[in-house]
């Protein structure tokens, strides 16, 4: 049978892909001839079978003819000395497109007008026809011109070859069938594995895994445009499908796990496996990407995430990605593989072991591959003869222990443990007796007393509440967050606290607008005592619980201040201030916050307490537009200001920094205190600079280290000034 040079058209990255694929086919010859392309020897049951098995190319070109042209006059007097009546019969459709990069031809459309009026010279002469009505077999030719050279092909696969037949519809964002399948060859999943792709979206990768697991030729359900061309028998194409058919093999040992949150794509996803004939192959189903687990082993995460292109929720697409860390530490033995255009290495916080540049669409997108361990061998009777022949187990070298892609301890951690357990065990000893004999069963029991253990433990009766802050190390964000897990464990243990109890937060340093959000959905409340009065605490939901454990004495000072006084509580939180202040028998407090769900916990605090009535008042308000529009007859004689460092909101357009303005608040304030009024002022904010020469007629004393209680052991946690107000006329700034 005679042969022929055909070419398989690659998308860029995949060219490794196609060329392996051939290779399996049996083209032995094959070769990458340029970027993109391929080029192999093959007959008209190698052109059939390339197009039918062929997963990761685009097209089956064949090629006509290649020569040097630099002119029109040699384009044409040697594409029309091609045997193009070899494939194009007489009533053959031809449309010629075409495309030139570094060439003296550089007008695409000239060239295809001298490339087509060759062929129809050429037919009319060898069919001897006056007419080519162009009705009959589709026969595209392509004119490709680089670095002036002309390479002439007619396309034998019509449809590009990712168009496989099962795919009836889009989801928003589709990956091309060829990608998918190149995504499942470049992995080290095989159908022995398990495979799970929790961003299935329309299906497109699990079904792809499902037919290389089966053998199934991608093919097999379509057309192709050679199989109308008279220069092949139909007989050709029959006897490859029926090749094809008989190679399809059982279903694999594991069912594929396709998963998605979207039940549109899910039902999508469904309907083409039941087309492509997989369907019983694959198990979909509805799940966010956060319940990921499974408990097999040594499988294969594959999968293609949303990157936010296509996708308008960019902060949920990034809390995804911040999440995978942790989600895939739980597969422990798996390999995970993921195609994104994010910066998934920096996001992670480790490299990949291996990244390849691939394209999805016109979008540049990387793979990125993380490695698990390898499956054990499964040993043949021989083997096991030559392992046993070695003497007992005891005698052979410990197996390695396998390391995960993504998590695991280092062999200092169980030393940090130690640590950890025995300081613990020291601070719970000495501060055993605060619940019976000080009436407070809310304190800090650890510290960052151990540099290389930068955690915060605060107990909360039989609860405790965990806050890593964030300082350098080497772990990665898996490995890190394996490592809190076992500072948690340990701290249970040690403090005989549940693990159900424990709640464990990670705090950062807030840059610009950056903000503390939500931690949970549901929270885990409970109502603790301090000095004998009640608070509700909330240890789940957000970063802070709802008390500043370390104002515990700042709090006595107002209470101790506050007998028949005035007071008002800004940036009031969840009005412990307030608390306070009514239990020292204060004439009157008002609680301002612009938090509506902040407001409605200092509600339900005082009213636990039992201070209720017209004399204590609650604000929804901005705290410096509230003290900027209060009355001039407004008067208070005790305040407090404890506001955040930097804060947003969406009631209001103006954003708050403490040291810009805090000058202003402080003005603004003083102007509504009664001569002697007292001011108490906290900030966390590190680097505050205080000028009390920018605020004439306030007295101010910085008693920091009064405030800070013995349980804390960072001497800085907070910076607090007690603040005098001196005469009115000094107050508002109209005084010499």
């Amino acid at each position: 049978m005679d042969t022929f040079q055909l070419i398989a058209t690659a998308t860029a990255g995949l060219e490794a892909c196609v060329k392996r694929e051939l290779l399996q086919l049996g083209f032995a010859d094959a070769r990458v001839r340029s970027p993109g392309r391929l080029q192999f020897t093959a007959d008209a049951e190698g052109l059939a079978r390339a197009n039918l098995w062929l997963r990761t190319a685009g097209r089956v070109l064949l090629l006509v003819g290649e020569f040097s042209a630099d002119n029109f006059d040699d384009l044409f007097e040697r594409a029309m000395a091609l045997p193009w009546e070899r494939w194009i019969p007489a009533d053959g459709a031809f449309p010629v497109r075409g495309r030139s990069h570094h060439s003296q031809l550089s007008s695409v459309p000239a060239c295809q007008r001298a490339v087509k009026k060759a062929i129809v010279e050429t037919l009319r002469a060898s069919h001897n026809v006056s007419d080519l009505p162009e009705t009959g077999p589709a026969c595209a030719v392509e004119i490709a011109l680089r670095d002036n050279t002309a390479t002439l092909t007619i396309d034998t696969s019509g449809d590009d070859l990712h168009k496989r037949g099962y795919r009836a519809a889009a989801g928003p964002a589709p990956l091309k069938e060829t990608l998918a399948a190149a995504m499942v060859q470049l992995s080290f999943w095989d159908p022995q594995r398990p495979l799970v792709d929790p961003f299935c979206g329309s299906g497109t990768i699990p079904i792809e895994a499902a037919l290389i697991a089966r053998n199934v030729a991608p093919g097999l359900k379509r057309r192709f445009a050679a199989e109308a061309w008279p220069a092949f028998g139909a007989a050709v194409w029959d006897a490859q499908r029926q090749a094809a058919i008989e190679q399809i093999q059982p279903a694999p040992r594991h069912r594929i796990i396709a998963t998605d949150i979207e039940p549109k794509a899910i039902s999508l996803a469904s309907y083409h496996a039941e087309l492509a004939g997989v369907a019983d192959d694959i198990h979909f189903q509805e799940k966010p990407f956060a319940e990921l687990t499974s408990n097999r082993s040594y499988g294969c995460v594959i999968c293609n995430p949303p990157y936010g292109h296509r996708f308008e929720n960019t902060a949920e697409i990034a809390a995804i990605y911040r999440s995978m860390p942790e989600v895939f530490r739980r597969l422990e033995t798996w390999s995970f593989y993921v195609l994104t255009s994010v910066d998934l290495e920096g996001i992670l916080g480790q490299p990949a072991d291996r990244r390849r540049k691939l394209y999805n669409g016109r979008i540049e997108c990387t793979y990125y591959q993380y490695h698990g361990p390898r499956p054990p061998k499964t040993l043949s009777p021989e083997q096991r003869a030559e392992r046993d022949a070695a003497g007992p187990a005891a005698t052979r070298p410990p197996r390695e222990t396998p390391v995960p892609a993504f998590g695991g301890l280092a062999d200092s951690a169980a030393n940090q443990a130690e640590m950890f357990a025995n300081r613990l065990r020291k601070n719970a000893r000495a501060l055993r007796r605060w619940p019976s004999r000080r009436g407070i069963t809310c304190y800090r029991l650890y510290d960052r007393d151990i540099p290389e253990i930068p955690l915060a433990v605060d107990l909360y009766d039989n609860h405790l509440h965990i806050a890593e802050y964030d300082r350098p190390h080497d772990r990665t964000p898996a490995q890190n967050v394996e490592w809190l897990e076992l500072m948690a464990q340990t701290a249970g243990d040690t403090l005989d606290v549940p693990l159900a109890n424990i709640h464990l937060k990670r705090r950062q340093r807030q840059r610009g607008a950056a903000q503390y959000g939500k931690f949970a959905q549901t929270g885990c409340t409970l109502t603790v005592t301090e000095d004998g009065l009640q608070f509700e605490v909330n240890l789940s939901e957000y970063l802070d619980t709802g008390l500043f454990l370390d104002h515990r004495l700042t709090r006595r000072m107002v209470r101790d201040e506050s007998a028949d006084k005035r007071v008002l509580n800004l940036f009031a939180y969840t009005g412990a201030f307030s608390v306070y202040a009514a239990a020292g028998a204060a004439a009157q407090t008002t609680t301002v916050d612009l938090s509506k769900t902040y407001l409605a916990w200092a509600q339900r605090n005082m009213a636990a307490n039992g201070f209720t009535g017209p004399a204590h008042r609650f604000i929804q308000s901005d705290a410096l537009a509230f003290v900027r529009g209060a009355s001039p007859n407004t008067r208070y004689d005790l305040a407090v200001i404890d506001p955040p460092t930097f804060s947003t909101s969406k009631r209001t357009d103006d954003a708050f920094d403490v040291q810009h303005d805090h000058v202003e608040l402080l003005t603004a304030t003083m102007k509504l205190m009664s001569p002697g009024g007292v001011i108490y002022f906290s900030t966390n904010f590190r680097t505050f600079k205080f000028d009390p020469a920018a605020l004439p007629g306030l007295d101010a004393a910085e008693i920091t280290d009064k405030t800070i209680p013995e349980d804390f052991r960072n001497k800085r946690i907070h910076r607090c000034w007690r603040m005098v107000v001196a005469s009115p006329e000094v107050a508002v700034g109209h005084g010499d």
